[in-house]
């Protein structure tokens, strides 16, 4: 019965793991078309549990109600900035009087939020789902009891923190909060995902240094990306698409060049496991995350940055954070599953 209960358990981690990829992706859709404020609250969509299709459906003050909302959220959330010691933020929240502007409604860039969101509904119940789940197996493996409920914990805090990327109309550093949050449901799902499957070696623990070096390396990379897309933030008002790269400046310049750090740890990672584990698939996945993360950057540096790419980019990019924290977790020194070739 515990077999079966930990293999169903197994099952439905790796479901809800590809779910928060493709959660990840679609938040990138919204980001890349600025559909990000097509709903200006939460977590209705102007105050409809099923949005509008027509601004006729809205009241005609509709902008200043909720502005207002907002502003009260607003409030509310520089109190606890304060709080915890975060006064400055808190200060510029309130004194960003931009951040109240609000946006002609847009159908299409509605429905686009609007389906970012039922994709994250459909994760939460997910994971409502890992709970119950892990309930049966409570005390073979209590750590992935535990933290089935700490990710439950961690979902609802996310959706709380959508609610102020919302409130505080798409604040830069708010929308990179929430997108490592994201990242961090990632490293927790493959965890439990790895903990519910046995304890397989897939690789000797030789590599673990490198791996970590590549996800590190790989954390810094998105971070910089979030630079670059504030910097088009900035500029795509009124610029043609074709010049958004060349003004991106210095922010684009150094995302370009770290990439090769990827690049060359990526290498490393490859004729490491080639050394050391028996699965030839398991050493040719770095090469194809490399590849595919190369492709789309260089889409976007010379086809104008096509929205398209920009969500595949950062998927491929938490993907392989992903997979290399699962092999770190899959690797050790028991000589039986790998070749260790001294």
């Amino acid at each position: 019965m515990t077999q079966t209960a930990t293999r169903r358990f197994h099952r439905l981690c790796l479901a809800t793991l590809v779910a928060v990829y493709v959660l990840i992706l679609v938040g990138g859709v919204v980001r890349a078309t600025g559909a990000g404020m097509g709903c200006p609250d939460w977590p209705t969509c102007f105050g409809q549990w099923i949005p509008p299709t027509r601004v006729e459906q809205l009241p005609l003050d509709y902008k200043e109600q909720f502005a207002k909302y907002r502003d009260q959220k607003n409030k509310k959330f520089a109190k606890y900035l304060s709080l915890i010691g975060l006064d400055q933020t808190a200060g510029r929240i309130l004194a960003d009087k931009s951040i109240l502007v609000e946006e002609d409604f847009n159908p299409a860039k509605t429905l686009i939020e609007y389906v970012n969101r039922l994709v994250g509904v459909g994760i939460g119940l997910l994971i409502m789902s890992l709970c119950v789940a892990s309930w049966s197996i409570r005390h073979s493996t209590p750590g992935v009891y535990i933290g089935s409920w700490g990710l439950l914990i961690l979902v609802i805090f996310q959706g709380w923190f959508g609610s102020i990327v919302v409130s505080t109309n798409l604040t830069a550093w708010t929308i990179t909060t929430h997108m490592f949050l994201a990242i961090v449901m990632v490293g927790l799902l493959v965890w439990l995902w790895v903990r519910s499957g046995g304890s397989q070696t897939v690789a000797h623990a030789s590599v673990k240094p490198w791996l970590v070096g590549g996800i590190v390396a790989l954390l810094v990379q998105i971070f910089l990306g979030t630079q670059v897309r504030e910097a088009l933030d900035s500029i795509v008002s009124g610029t043609d698409r074709q010049d958004w790269i060349r003004l991106a400046g210095s922010d684009f310049v150094i995302h370009r060049s770290f990439s090769w750090v990827i690049v060359l740890l990526q290498i490393g990672i490859y004729f490491k496991l080639r050394k050391t584990s028996k699965e030839r698939a398991l050493y040719l996945v770095p090469i194809v995350l490399i590849l595919c993360s190369v492709l789309t950057g260089s889409a976007m540096a010379y086809f104008s940055v096509p929205a398209l790419m920009q969500p595949i980019h950062l998927v491929v990019a938490v993907v392989t954070i992903g997979w290399l924290f699962q092999v770190y977790l899959q690797a050790n020194n028991r000589a039986e599953n790998v070749l260790v070739k001294q």
